[in-house]
């Protein structure tokens, strides 16, 4: 877990790790989370990585910018393991019928392991999601990890009304 010193923020490495590693999540899906998140840095190296941590996951979304809603994929730790997650989910051809979820934007892959990642049904489908993105990708340089502001503080009570 990533120490604080008074008034200051851990480095965004130490942080995110800290999020991965939280008593919330089973051990072994700490560890699928860790090195799916490697497998996908070096299918994106180029993408921002836009971590969030909320109360019931860990996201973390490769994208071309620094907004998550451009991302092309995410990866996500849940109390239910670890998914790849689809933007533009609806749009990609699924012959193999793999894509899971039925929300509006995305759809979803639970992994067993990193290399699912190297499935030719899977890089098919990311290879798709990369053909559809709102945003392109840069053709080379090496992304950033940006902890996304205020991803990590509870939410307000809501205001009641006068």
């Amino acid at each position: 877990m990533a120490v604080k010193s008074a008034g200051r923020k851990p480095a965004p490495e130490a942080e995110l790790r800290s999020f991965i590693e939280s008593a919330r999540f089973d051990p072994k899906d700490q560890k699928l989370m860790l090195s799916v998140r490697t497998a996908v840095r070096k299918l994106f190296p180029a993408a921002n990585e836009l971590a969030y941590n909320y109360n019931h996951a860990v996201v973390i979304a490769y994208s071309p910018s620094e907004n998550g809603i451009e991302g092309i994929v995410s990866i996500s730790l849940l109390a239910e393991g670890v998914r790849l997650y689809f933007t533009n989910g609806p749009k990609l051809p699924d012959p193999k019928r793999l894509l899971q979820g039925s929300a509006k934007m995305v759809r979803f892959i639970q992994l067993k392991s990193a290399s699912d990642l190297a499935h030719p049904d899977v890089k098919a489908l990311i290879d798709a999601a990369i053909d559809v993105a709102s945003v392109p990708l840069p053709p080379r340089g090496k992304g950033s990890l940006i902890i996304k502001s205020g991803a990590t503080k509870a939410r307000g009570k809501p205001k009641k009304k006068k």
